[in-house]
């Protein structure tokens, strides 16, 4: 049942079961698990079937840190969340991620990559996409791996989902048994004296409000909007609810974008083919990247973080046209249905061109750019968690009340130095095999600046739009906000579906592991607030693809 709460059509309190805040992926994935006949779930949605101004205009907020994407825009409010602007990235974190590392304070979670094994196998099979760790996904492309040094880079593959409105449909048939309150922003979330949550309060924009009751409460809204509910909408707990060790907020982390190095190749051809950037078998799109190994960042002491390579304009260059327009589409354009389809319909038309002729068509535009053009690193690198890096509530309040969030983003030293010595063994490696040199950026060498960013290197130029941290998972309360199972550690009945909850960012685009943890949340509140035992194989087998209503 989809229910509108702008319409004025509710009338009263809404009691359920489970009562999940946010209509993104994470509430979504969460919502179907639980889905059942028997049970009640509902999940309330700050916004609607599509982009309104209005609503998307309670997501402002202020930088104060390193410079930021407008808070407001790379945060969607409608059904699907950002997830409606999501370039379909799939990958898993690796067992490092989730490792406590000597050289990296504050690393380490308290679950565990086998944890989360069978809740990855369940995404890849909902998304309909082969599991790149269960996968020889180069032998599945018909392809080798480059014959890099195995204990310094891993070479691998992304598989792409992409399906671009997966997730905006609140009509679909996996959700005949959950009840959708659209147009619905909380505002206040009412707890007892032992920090359990009774109700929250929905208003919207138009000037109606309802009340939503239910043995357990889910905080599926996204790091930021997560992290200022627990701090803005708590009325009686002034400091934020799950605060109580100055951690809510806290360790805030992206994935930071920047130009790591030009490659300057023997034979660019077997550059450009050793790690193809678009290839299509059965129906599924890849593109190869470099990590490094788990082995090399034991013995340099640095971070996760992942390259691509590909032919970029120099720096100074004047972007070309086409890359400009798909840019405003994206990022300044409003992200109503029809623009979000013309934004996908230019990047299909892209991604085909590349797999028709790449390289082919590459290297026959660097030919005829030879001065503007050349062969550069993408790094997409995992950041460091850092206590200074934080979201915290300002003075200002948005047009429900609601004091909005100010964003301190901070990066660390081992960020830059990790992608340092990234680059310099890239560059070892390649001139090991002959293929060539690889000359690092400058910014890598100078000790003005912690980052640079790069507007010509990548369509996200500061970060992928990946906000982790906030709510830290943690063993004990005074090291973060919520435990294993994702409960808030100060409350028996308010949980976090989010990439709030990580801890480190690891190098991988986090949808994956956020719909991971989703699942096994939905396994974890069955066996304690529900009557029905867990039949994890059934129940998720009924469930079928994510927005499909197919069978596995």
């Amino acid at each position: 049942m989809i229910l509108d709460l702008a319409t004025g059509e509710v009338s009263g309190q809404i009691a359920a079961d489970i009562c999940i805040i946010g209509g993104g992926v994470a509430g979504q994935i969460l919502a179907e698990a639980l889905s059942s006949p028997a049970r009640d779930v509902v999940i309330v949605e700050s916004g609607g079937r599509d982009f309104d101004p209005a609503v998307q205009s309670l997501a402002h907020g202020q930088n104060i840190g390193m410079p930021y994407y407008d808070l407001d825009d790379s945060r969607l409010r409608l059904f699907g969340g950002t997830a409606a602007i999501w370039g379909g990235r799939c990958a898993e974190l690796d067992a490092i991620d989730f490792e406590k590392r000597d050289y990296l304070p504050h690393s380490g979670w308290p679950v565990t990559k086998t944890d989360l094994t069978s809740y990855y196998k369940q995404v890849f099979d909902r998304l309909g996409l082969k599991q790149p760790s269960a996968e020889d996904l180069w032998t599945t492309i018909k392809k080798s791996a480059p014959p890099f040094d195995a204990d310094k880079l891993d070479s691998d593959l992304w598989v792409f989902d992409e399906q671009g409105e997966r997730f905006t449909d609140p009509s679909r048939k996996s959700f005949d048994h959950t009840r959708i309150l659209l147009n619905a922003t909380v505002t206040d979330i009412d707890v007892n004296a032992q920090n359990a949550v009774q109700h929250v309060k929905a208003e919207s924009v138009t000037g109606h409000c309802t009340k939503i009751t239910a043995k357990a409460f889910v905080l599926a809204a996204g790091a930021i909007e997560t992290v200022r509910l627990l701090m803005a909408a708590v009325g009686n707990r002034p400091n934020g609810l799950g605060n109580e060790h100055d951690l809510l907020g806290r360790y805030f982390m992206e994935h930071p974008h920047a130009r790591g190095g030009e490659f300057l190749p023997n034979k660019l051809a077997q550059t450009l083919l050793a790690l193809p950037r678009a290839i299509r078998r059965d129906g599924n799109r890849y593109a190869a990247y470099l990590r490094p190994a788990d082995k090399l960042q034991r013995d340099k002491g640095i971070l996760n973080s992942s390259i691509s390579i590909a032919p970029r304009l120099r720096e100074g260059e004047r972007m070309e046209l086409f890359r400009a327009v798909t840019g405003k589409l994206k990022h300044d354009l409003p992200s109503s249905r029809f623009w979000r389809a013309s934004y996908h319909g230019l990047k299909k038309l892209a991604v085909k061109g590349l797999e028709w002729t790449d390289p082919w068509s590459s290297i026959l535009n660097m030919k005829l750019n030879r001065n503007r053009l050349g062969v550069f690193a993408i790094v997409r690198a995992e950041q460091a968690p850092n206590p200074d890096s934080r979201i915290i509530l300002g003075c200002a309040t948005d047009r429900l009340g609601m004091r909005q969030v100010e964003l301190d983003w901070q990066l660390s030293e081992i960020d830059k130095r990790s992608v340092k010595v990234l680059m310099e063994t890239v560059g070892e490696e390649y001139r090991r095999l002959g293929w060539g040199d690889v000359v690092l950026s400058d910014w890598l060498s100078e000790t003005s600046a912690r980052w640079k960013t790069d507007p010509l290197i990548s369509s996200h130029p500061i970060g992928g739009y990946h906000h982790m941290g906030g709510t830290r998972m943690s063993s004990a309360p005074d090291t973060g906000v919520v435990d294993k199972n994702c409960k808030l550690h100060d409350s028996p009945n308010l949980f976090v579906a989010s990439s709030s909850v990580f801890p480190t960012g690891g190098w991988a685009n986090p949808t994956v592991t956020i719909m991971a943890l989703a699942l096994r949340l939905a396994d974890h509140l069955e066996s304690i607030f529900l009557e029905r035992p867990v039949q994890r194989s059934a129940s998720r087998e009924s469930q079928g693809r994510v927005g499909t209503g197919k069978p596995v």
